[in-house]
C-alpha cells in the first residue's frame, strides 16, 4: 500500500495540462426500474460553446464555470461515474465534476432518489445498493446516447465518490458491504457518533434492513478503477467482503485527530478498511476535515450557516486552504485515472 500524508503547505495547485478544455453541462431526468419516481442526471464534458453559466453557485458557495448548449469535443474520452454523499447533491461536486471534464473526461452523477438534498428518505437512504443501480443506469443511457456513445472509451470506466458516495464508487467496484457491521459500529461508538445519534433518534434499527440485500455484489463489470474520498459504510467488512473487487483503487482521507470523522475513518484508528485493500494509494490530507470536500466556501458562507443553525460545513480546521485541499484532490484524481 502506497500511503501519502500531505500538509497544507505541501498542498500544491492544479498544474497546467496539455488538454485543458472548456466543460459542458446537461441534465435531464431519466426513468430508472429501482425507483418509483424519475431521476435527476448531469454530464459534463469537453465542449465548445458560447452560453457560459455558473453551476451550482449559491448564497454559501462558489459554483464552477461551464457552457449551456455547447457541443463536445470530439475525441474518445474516460468516464467518471460521480456519486454525492448523505443528503448531498451533484451540484456540490461541480469542483470535482469540472475538474476531470476539463481534462479529458465525461462525467456523470446523478440525484440519487432517497439520498438527495430535496428527496432525503431515512429508510430508503439506507438501500445503499440502489446507488450503485442509480449510476449503472446512468451509465447506460449515456452509452445509449446518439451523441455521446462515439465519444467513449468503453475500456476506461471509472467510479469517484465523496463520503456515502465514496462507498458506491467501493461498491460499484465489488466491494460488498455487511448490515452487521453498521450495527455494532453505532452499538460501540454510541453518542460519540453523530451519525448514529441521528438513527437512534429517528428510530431506525439497522437490524431491520434487508441482510440478503444489503450485503450483496453490485459490481458494474464495466468499472475498471476506483476513487473514494472519506468513504462510509467501510465498517465490520472482511476479506470476504472484497473476492469482487480487483480494481486498482485511490483512498483519499480528510482531516487528522480529532478533525477526522469517524464515520468515515478507513485507518487503523477507524474502519481499519485499509488493511483489506493493500493494492490501494492512501492519501491523508490534513489540515481538513470531511465536509471540506463539499466546494469552496464564500466568505459570509460560515456565518450564513451559523446563523441557520445548519451543520458548520465552511468550519475549517485551523490552517486548511480548502482551495488547495480540492486542488489536490483532482490532482490525485487526475493521476489515478491517467487524465494528466
Amino acid at each position: 500500500m502506497k500511503h501519502i500524508v500531505l500538509a497544507a503547505a505541501l498542498l500544491v495547485p492544479v498544474a497546467t495540462s496539455a488538454f485543458a478544455s472548456e466543460v459542458g453541462l446537461i441534465e435531464r431526468t431519466i426513468a430508472v426500474q429501482h425507483h418509483s419516481h424519475e431521476m435527476e442526471m448531469s454530464v459534463m464534458f469537453p465542449a465548445t460553446g458560447q452560453d457560459k453559466a455558473i453551476f451550482g453557485e449559491n448564497a454559501v458557495f462558489y459554483g464552477a464555470p461551464v457552457l449551456e448548449n455547447a457541443d463536445p469535443v470530439a475525441g474518445q474520452y474516460p468516464v467518471v461515474l460521480m456519486s454525492h454523499g448523505w443528503g448531498g447533491n451533484y451540484a456540490r461536486m461541480a469542483w470535482l465534476g469540472t475538474g476531470l471534464a476539463e481534462r479529458g473526461a465525461i462525467v456523470i452523477a446523478v440525484n440519487h432518489p432517497n439520498s438527495t438534498t430535496f428527496d432525503l428518505d431515512l429508510d430508503g437512504a439506507f438501500n445503499h445498493w440502489t446507488r450503485a443501480q442509480d449510476l449503472s443506469a446512468a451509465l447506460d443511457t449515456v452509452m445509449q446516447d446518439m451523441t455521446f456513445a462515439p465519444l467513449i472509451d468503453e475500456t476506461r470506466i471509472y467510479a469517484a465518490g465523496f463520503s456515502y458516495g465514496g462507498w458506491t464508487a467501493l461498491s460499484l467496484g465489488g466491494v460488498q458491504a455487511r448490515r452487521d457491521g453498521l450495527y455494532d459500529y453505532c452499538e460501540a461508538a454510541g453518542p460519540q457518533s453523530q451519525f448514529c445519534v441521528e438513527l437512534a433518534t429517528a428510530g431506525h434499527d439497522p437490524a431491520t434492513l434487508d441482510a440478503r440485500k444489503y450485503n450483496a455484489s453490485y459490481k458494474d463489470h464495466r468499472i475498471s478503477r476506483v476513487a473514494a474520498i472519506d468513504p462510509g459504510v467501510t465498517w465490520g467488512l472482511t476479506s470476504a467482503d472484497m473476492q469482487e473487487f480487483d480494481a486498482p483503487l485511490l483512498l483519499i482521507g480528510l482531516g487528522e485527530g480529532d478533525d477526522r470523522l469517524a464515520a468515515t475513518d478507513t485507518s487503523t484508528a477507524g474502519s481499519n478498511f485499509e488493511a483489506l485493500v493493500p493494492q490501494a494509494r492512501v492519501l491523508d490530507i490534513a489540515p481538513a476535515m470531511h465536509f471540506s470536500a463539499l466546494g469552496l466556501c464564500k466568505p459570509a458562507g460560515e456565518a450564513i450557516l451559523r446563523e441557520e443553525k445548519d451543520d458548520p460545513v465552511c468550519t475549517d480546521p485551523e490552517g486548511t486552504d480548502r482551495a488547495q485541499v480540492l486542488n489536490t484532490i483532482v490532482e490525485a484524481m487526475l493521476d489515478h485515472f491517467d487524465l494528466d
